[in-house]
């Protein structure tokens, strides 16, 4: 990893802890943790540009009760998320948006590993705050990686969701994977206009989760 990224990745952590402490002591503020990597991150953006600041925008429009804490990390995987967890989850969390794998699928890893890890980390979130609210974000694996292996790796998701009765959001990428106009010079990170749409994929499906739990702490802590 160059200097830059871990100088980069260091700022996100920095900048998060800071931005979202206040917050995460509050006790008349719920939290949802976006839990990802370096998509979630906002990889060469602000972080202010990233989907969870814009979904942070969205909630405050509504005017509902909630705090979005970008919990992304560039390079993450399921396994480096399942290390990581239990010190996201310090503070207390309402709603936890999964939205790791990628890299997985990128690198060809084992599809059985990463579904087991991340089947690990909604456990131990529900184990530390049993009325949490999961969801789940779909994602897809590079064409070269082949037809069998790109299949499978989508139904991880699905399946995860299902198992877990967890809010599934099909495809967080939907409308901006392969659309260079909404990607940076990588075409693999989106752009701010890509994360504008990023933050429309999420919204749609947890703004009604929001709503429905906008309710007193002492009802779902």
């Amino acid at each position: 990893m160059s200097n830059n990224v871990k100088s980069f990745c260091f700022y996100i952590l920095i900048f998060t802890f800071f931005i979202t402490y206040p917050y995460l002591l509050s006790g008349d503020t719920r939290t949802v943790l976006f839990f990802g990597d370096s998509v979630t991150a906002g990889y060469g953006l602000d972080p202010l540009e990233a989907y969870p600041a814009r979904i942070q925008e969205k909630i405050n429009s509504s005017g509902l009760n909630f705090k979005a804490v970008n919990g992304g990390l560039s390079g993450e995987t399921s396994a480096g998320g399942l290390r990581r967890i239990n010190w996201m989850l310090k503070r207390p969390i309402h709603i936890l948006v999964l939205a790791l794998g990628s890299n997985d699928g990128l690198r060809g890893l084992n599809t059985s590993v990463t579904k087991e890890n991340l089947q690990a980390i909604i456990e131990i979130t529900k184990y530390n705050y049993p009325r949490a609210k999961i969801m789940i974000a779909g994602l897809k694996a590079p064409p070269n990686m082949g037809s069998e292996y790109t299949e499978y790796f989508e139904t991880i998701f699905t399946e995860l969701a299902e198992v877990n009765k967890a809010v599934f959001i099909p495809f967080l990428l939907e409308g901006v994977a392969g659309v260079a106009t909404l990607n940076q010079a990588d075409g693999i990170h989106p752009n701010v206009e890509g994360h504008h749409i990023l933050a429309e994929n999420v919204w749609k499906y947890l703004k009604p989760l929001l709503v429905e739990n906008n309710v007193s702490l002492n009802n779902i802590d």
